[in-house]
């Protein structure tokens, strides 16, 4: 290869772009050539053959050339002009609602034409809406047809899609000169029996006629393979930095010498021993605590699996080494409900803990910042109120941070910082009860080590879930009646708060007052997320006393309550929820010693998706079968909600399509990153643009 890199070659080498053109290409995330060329076709079109008029179906999309008959302005709802084209096999209808005098002119009766476009039906039969055509003048010497499949481009504003294939042609002429540098190890490429960069890129560009549109479409052939391959090794590159980044910065070892007496203390005031998993996963915390790098740990366990007790002795570590910890909840229900449970755990102990939220303000607020400024607090819970800057603490040696992607990354990060005087970073908790499928840990979460909670405490009552059509509602009624009567309490979650007839859902102020009518025997309260915190908290602490059996809520209730008494879950308009949303739902029964109930309602008809995530809270309680359903589902985006922001935005792998793929690149990215920190570097600036800030390696 010559000296020259793809990357090297500015657009403005191109016939025809100027400073104008370079800044809509810019949008697009086009800056070189490079960029031109990795920028993909998002679906083809097959404009190789001529299809018969008569051949034609609703839905076809084909080139079609025939005579035209008439070309009539009509008017009604809307202006057009409808253009009858007649061959030899039958007729069709050109419909264009946009149109100039000159463009009737043109298309005249006696006119032969060549048209492009889907078929659709129409008030004449099938009709073309704005086909893409050209006049055939001279029947012996017509246009040919496109030798290859036409590709389609994402594009923008002032960009046409010709001028962007025009755009192409010239950088594939140029990548014949200069082909694209080659970063994966030809022994990797081989193994795998993938085509070369080159020869992948200008099948993407220019498929053969012969293409298969079906795989192209899906996304396995080899070509597109070969590109997400590359481009999964960039992603975990940019993972494995994250993490060697935080390697070279300092933490305080929190060692265990002499302060094992308060986790005794823990431990023997608790009316229950700790599971083996969470004995596993409290050692393998300990561990990285006693580093002088900072730990970087996500614990996942289902929900009830108790990763509270594991984040209190974790908390108890660094406390007893002289330092302060802090609890990171992204709502203020579920940092409230932490903060009880840890107040009743620590205080006895001796364990300053204290609480920051929004809602906290005035006086209370200021003296909690000067208790944790001057280092009184050796705990402090809260929600997002934790990473503002007026927020300092003297000694944080470990922050804990539940249910991380509700987190953004920039927020954990602002946390972070918060360490010793700037000087050493503190350790990382990670805590989710949304399993997280290997593939997606693979991936995603490739900068954290993670453990696994794997085992329930004892006594945990299986859940059974049912699944009912809302015509059926009276006798939903009538089992919360009977559970309520027989001493237990019971959630009837809504999804939403006020009447909405577009979404068909009940709301949760009106269901409220439907089961006060029904149940008058019953004393029922009304929890959602617009209600002050002080009237949340004030309604759940009633709730959890045995003062209301019955509680109407919105999903407010998806996390952090935990009341043993309630064993009965009423979910309306159920299919509306992801599987990892109405699995931490049903998690809020079975606490106790009864036997427990979920009830999904659902409003028909189902949608294919609605009807398969029913059917697999039915058939399974494993948070991990579910979180992979999930992800099959839904796909990564919205399982990782904001934590991957910026850093998880593939263009051309999927993470459930090429899962398979991951498999071995782990290894490859540490190869070049420690052996070959050039390539490493290009290879990622190539997927992930000049954003990219290298360590030195």
């Amino acid at each position: 290869m010559s000296g020259v890199l793809l990357q090297d070659i500015p657009l403005t080498r191109l016939k025809g772009v100027g400073e104008a053109l370079s800044d809509k290409l810019a949008r697009l995330g086009i800056h070189d050539l490079q960029g031109l060329l990795f920028h993909l076709p998002l679906r083809y079109e097959d404009r190789t053959q001529v299809s018969s008029l008569g051949s034609l179906r609703v839905g076809s999309t084909a080139v079609v050339e025939g005579e035209v008959i008439s070309a009539q302005v009509q008017l009604g709802r809307r202006r057009s002009l409808l253009v009858r084209l007649r061959d030899a096999t039958g007729l069709l209808g050109l419909r264009f609602f946009h149109f100039s005098a000159a463009m009737k002119k043109q298309l005249e009766p006696g006119v032969r034409l060549r048209c492009y476009g889907e078929a659709r039906p129409g008030a004449t039969g099938l009709e073309i809406y704005h086909p893409e055509f050209r006049v055939l003048k001279d029947a012996l010497a017509e246009p040919a047809l496109e030798q290859t499949l036409t590709p389609v481009y994402p594009i923008t504003e002032g960009l046409q899609q010709q001028r962007i294939r025009q755009l192409v042609q010239q950088g594939l002429a140029l990548m014949a000169a200069t082909p694209p540098e080659e970063l994966l190890p030809p022994s990797f490429l081989n193994h795998q029996a993938f085509p070369t960069l080159t020869a992948a890129l200008q099948y993407l560009h220019q498929p053969p006629a012969d293409a298969d549109l079906e795989q192209l479409a899906t996304g396995l052939h080899p070509a597109q393979r070969r590109l997400a391959l590359e481009e999964l090794l960039a992603q975990q590159l940019g993972m494995l930095l994250l993490r060697q980044q935080s390697r070279c910065q300092q933490a305080t070892p929190l060692l265990p010498a002499g302060q094992m007496q308060l986790e005794q203390q823990l431990l023997q005031s608790l009316p229950f021993a700790p599971t083996a998993a969470q004995q596993r996963v409290c050692a393998e915390i300990f561990q990285d605590l006693a580093q002088p790098q900072p730990m970087l740990r996500l614990v996942q366990g289902d929900v009830g699996s108790g990763k509270t007790l594991v984040a209190a002795l974790a908390c108890l570590r660094a406390i007893a080494c002289g330092y302060q910890a802090a609890l990171m909840a992204p709502t203020e229900l579920l940092a409230e409900q932490h903060y009880r449970n840890l107040i009743q755990w620590l205080e006895p102990l001796g364990v300053q803990v204290d609480w920051l939220a929004g809602k906290l303000k005035g006086r209370q607020r200021e003296t909690t910042l000067q208790r944790l400024a001057a280092g009184e607090t050796q705990l402090l819970i809260g929600t997002h109120a934790l990473f503002q800057e007026q927020v300092v603490f003297q000694r944080l040696a470990l922050v804990v941070i539940d249910e991380q992607h509700r987190f953004g990354v920039h927020q954990r990060l602002a946390l972070r910082d918060k360490g010793i005087q700037g000087q050493t970073l503190p350790h990382q908790l990670i805590m989710t009860a949304t399993p997280i499928p290997r593939t997606l840990a693979m991936s995603a979460y490739a900068d954290l080590d993670v453990s696994v909670i794997d085992e329930l405490p004892p006594g945990r009552q299986p859940v059974t879930t049912l699944v009912l059509p809302d015509n059926r509602r009276p006798e939903v009624v009538e089992r919360v009646r009977h559970a309520c009567l027989e001493g237990r309490q019971a959630y009837w979650v809504c999804t939403l708060i006020e009447e909405s007839e577009a979404l068909e859902c009940q709301a949760a102020e009106n269901t409220h007052l439907e089961l006060q009518a029904a149940l008058p025997e019953l004393q029922i309260a009304l929890v959602h997320g617009r209600m002050k915190p002080t009237e949340k908290t004030a309604v759940m602490d009633a709730f959890k006393r045995g003062e209301y059996q019955l509680l109407v809520a919105t999903t407010v209730i998806e996390v952090g309550v935990d009341v043993p008494n309630a064993s009965l879950m009423i979910i309306d308009n159920a299919e509306r929820l992801g599987l990892a949303q109405l699995h931490q739902l049903r998690g809020r029964v079975g606490r106790g010693n009864t036997d427990s109930y979920c009830v999904l309602v659902y409003h028909p008809p189902l949608s294919e998706q609605g009807r398969e995530r029913l059917q697999v809270m039915r058939q399974t309680s494993d948070g991990f079968v579910i979180a992979q359903k999930d992800l099959e589902i839904r796909g990564p985006g919205e399982l990782l909600g904001t934590r991957q922001t910026g850093e998880i935005e593939l263009r051309i792998a999927s993470l459930q399509r090429d899962a398979d793929l991951l498999e071995g690149l782990r290894p490859l990215a540490e190869q070049l990153l420690f052996q070959e920190p050039d390539k490493a570097r290009r290879l990622l600036q190539r997927w992930r643009g000049e954003s990219v800030r290298f360590a030195q390696v």
